[in-house]
């Protein structure tokens, strides 16, 4: 598992007009968060999102799968892969990063 600068640069400049958005590297991927929560993950140059009963339809829908940590392993975490055509659109991608947020903000 590992995440290029690059690809780090890259979800940063997405997000950049949501603002407060910062990363942390971490287990050789990286978290995003805002507000203290983190949202997203970033493993292996591919980016997920929180997902929870309220969203994960979208995503399978969207054919996305949830992250596994170790691939021979069947554990699966509460965080989906984007969309590439969600990746790609700035709006969309903060909408559903707001989405992820809340579901984070919503856990006591």
């Amino acid at each position: 598992m590992a995440v290029s600068d690059a690809f780090l640069e890259y979800m940063s400049d997405q997000l950049s007009t949501w603002g407060g958005v910062t990363s942390r590297k971490m287990f050789g991927g990286a978290g995003l968060y805002r507000d203290g929560k983190m949202f997203a993950l970033i493993a292996d140059d591919v980016a997920y999102l929180k997902v929870d009963d309220s969203n994960r339809e979208k995503y399978l829908k969207a054919g996305s799968s949830p992250f596994q940590p170790y691939p021979d392993k069947p554990n699966t975490m509460p965080y989906y892969e984007i969309p590439p055509d969600v990746l790609e659109d700035p709006n969309e991608l903060i909408s559903w990063s707001k989405e992820a947020l809340d579901i984070q903000l919503s856990k006591k």
